[in-house]
């Protein structure tokens, strides 16, 4: 899952908004209606007011050949880098996929979902590297913010999360650690 690092343009809250809109709008105009999975960063922004920004937005998306087509025309008409809007998350999509409108603003031909915060928790262990940071925004602090958010009082209950998403080989020892490390820490 994509996050921010030093140097690269920032998607601000207004700018997904602004690019969401546009790609409804694009829908509109084919008749199709889109469904719109955000993931990572566009959650923590749009969702959780959980940060300023993010790099992109990681997403499924479907139809995705009219989805992807028409975001790299919103990136143009809009000034986005082309790749905004992606599907490099693929790789963490667990079969167990819960998804919620929560929060998320909704258009009139573009559904947007989300994972749960528990699915999210569970997405953001397995794919963040240790010691990551540098004061960025990563998928560390991501984490720390999830499990305040659900309220989570051991790393033994966020690894139990993890593993009703993900099969325990393919689960890290690295995300065990970082769990671990975290409350060991007192940054939960």
């Amino acid at each position: 899952m994509s996050e921010s690092s030093p140097g690269q343009s920032q998607l601000t809250r207004e700018q997904i908004l602004a690019a969401l809109g546009a790609l409804n709008g694009a829908l509109v105009e084919r008749g199709v209606m889109g469904e719109i999975c955000l993931f990572g960063g566009a959650v923590m922004v749009l969702a959780f007011n959980a940060r300023m920004a993010t790099k992109d937005v990681d997403a499924s998306f479907q139809p995705p050949g009219v989805i992807r087509e028409l975001a790299r025309q919103v990136a143009v008409s809009v000034g986005l880098p082309v790749n905004w809007l992606n599907d490099c998350v693929k790789g963490y999509v667990s079969v167990r996929h819960e998804a919620t409108s929560g929060s998320l603003p909704q258009f009139d031909h573009l559904r947007l979902t989300m994972p749960t915060a528990e699915y999210l928790l569970a997405m953001k262990c397995l794919a963040s590297p240790i010691g990551a940071g540098g004061g960025e925004a990563d998928d560390t602090s991501n984490i720390v913010f999830l499990i305040r958010h659900l309220g989570l009082r051991s790393p033994e209950t966020v690894m139990d999360i993890v593993s009703a998403y993900y099969p325990p080989p393919r689960i890290p020892v690295k995300a065990q650690f970082l769990v671990e490390s975290l409350f060991e820490e007192g940054r939960v």
